[in-house]
């Protein structure tokens, strides 16, 4: 994809503290931002291969994903109503059990479709078929931090870890929108002894972590009486937390855990899906002041969407509605969070300034649904839908313009509705793990 020499003139800025800036120029070359001024008239416009004009927009910092199963976009709405041993051990894993390269690979450009259309710029992949998932990024041009899933207790795992090396080995400098790490699925599915083999690979190999720990009371409740330890401190003895770990959820993290996480852990906070599997609220929310949080999306089969500002939407109305408390979750606090996920991922993306990624959103907010516009952010957090994303753009580059993607969105749906059909007339395996 091309990168070009791009002016967004007379920009309305959103930086990533909430802070406002009007009339201003953003230069953009080479995948970067080049310069940021205050708005003048470019005598020399033959300089530049476009220019946006964005007086009547509102120009921010690309939104990212921090925990997702981009794949997952194939299972939207196959489990409904069901409990989570249902929904894992009868529903979704059985599935899985069948899934093709190439089911993996319709399945992950459906997400990201979904994700680019919402001003998603960058996300955090934990699944299986990881050279479709790395397909699927590099066809479509967003930027992906990708974690295979590996299950410590599935019969095949040292082949698996092994191919897993082998993959982030051979695809860690494949491209500047591509990240790899290690992904051990959770304490529960990986037993003590494969845990730590994950993780001695991880840093004999200078790779980062992303893994699932105490997602539900339950698993924690059923830690303390397995080893006698929550998920945290059957993680934490590994050696995990020696390296830079994204926590998919940790919803359930107690007070002790504290001892165990670092500066280096990041959680991923996927609000809507402990809604739809009334997994209640954990501690997360109590203890936000004291995390490094940002949102994640979960798989669409138990979210229905990869939208991560309706997961910060999600999260504001659930505290604020937990905590009987209309002042707390103040919007910029949550704006902040929503932008703070960047400083999870090595792609020097988040901030509208020179020498950093350009990876930006151009919203519209002269819509119905965010029309009047009084505060931009709360009009943004409480009132937008991915049409008011005019413009995505990831590396410099626009994936969706003029509200409308750049990838042929016709063709994809097509091809998402044959591997549908395909996933459907297989039916369900035998799973290899169990929730």
């Amino acid at each position: 994809m091309k990168q070009k020499r791009i002016l967004l003139s007379h920009a309305n800025i959103i930086d990533e503290n909430g802070e406002i800036f009007k009339e201003k120029d953003i230069v953009i070359e080479k995948g970067k931002i080049q310069s940021v001024g205050d708005a003048c008239d470019h005598a020399e416009t033959a300089e530049f291969d476009e220019i946006i004009d964005c007086s009547e927009y509102y120009v921010t910092p690309g939104l990212v994903n921090l925990h997702c199963h981009c794949a997952m976009n194939m299972f939207k709405g196959i489990a409904e109503d069901v409990d989570a041993d249902s929904w894992f051990n009868k529903n979704i894993f059985p599935y899985e059990s069948k899934l093709t390269e190439d089911d993996v690979y319709v399945g992950t450009k459906l997400g990201i479709a979904e994700m680019l259309n919402a001003g998603v710029t960058a996300f955090a992949d934990h699944y299986f078929a990881e050279k479709a998932v790395l397909n699927a990024v590099l066809d479509t041009g967003i930027r992906a931090d990708i974690a295979p899933t590996l299950f410590g207790m599935a019969p095949d795992f040292k082949e698996r870890l092994e191919a897993v090396s082998a993959f982030c080995e051979e695809n860690r400098n494949v491209s500047e929108r591509v990240a790899v790490r290690m992904g051990p699925h959770a304490p529960y599915t990986c037993p003590p002894d494969s845990l730590r083999e994950i993780v001695k690979r991880a840093k004999d190999m200078d790779l980062n972590l992303h893994m699932h720990i105490s997602e539900t009371r339950e698993q924690v409740a059923a830690s303390r009486e397995l080893y006698g330890k929550t998920p945290f401190e059957m993680t934490y003895e590994s050696g995990a937390f020696d390296r830079q770990m994204i926590v998919a959820h940790g919803l359930w993290i107690e007070e002790e855990d504290f001892k165990y996480i670092n500066e280096k852990t990041w959680f991923g906070v996927c609000p809507k899906t402990y809604e739809k599997l009334a997994m209640g609220t954990g501690l997360v929310f109590e203890y936000r002041d004291r995390l490094n949080y940002s949102f994640g999306t979960d798989g669409a089969a138990s979210s229905n969407t990869l939208n991560t500002c309706e997961q910060a939407r999600y999260f504001a109305l659930l505290g604020k509605f937990e905590a009987w408390d209309p002042c707390v979750f103040e919007t910029k606090e949550v704006w902040k969070s929503l932008m703070r996920g960047h400083q999870a991922f090595s792609f020097h993306t988040g901030k509208i300034e020179a020498g950093y990624g350009a990876d930006l959103v151009i919203w519209d907010l002269k819509k119905s649904n965010t029309w009047p516009v009084y505060h931009p952010i709360t009009s943004i957090l409480y009132s937008s839908e991915p049409s008011n994303v005019a413009f995505t753009m990831v590396d410099g580059v626009f994936l969706k313009k003029n509200g409308q993607l750049v990838m042929d969105e016709r063709a994809l749906l097509e091809e998402g509705a044959r591997t549908q059909k395909s996933i459907l007339s297989r039916g369900k395996g035998e799973a290899k793990v169990f929730y």
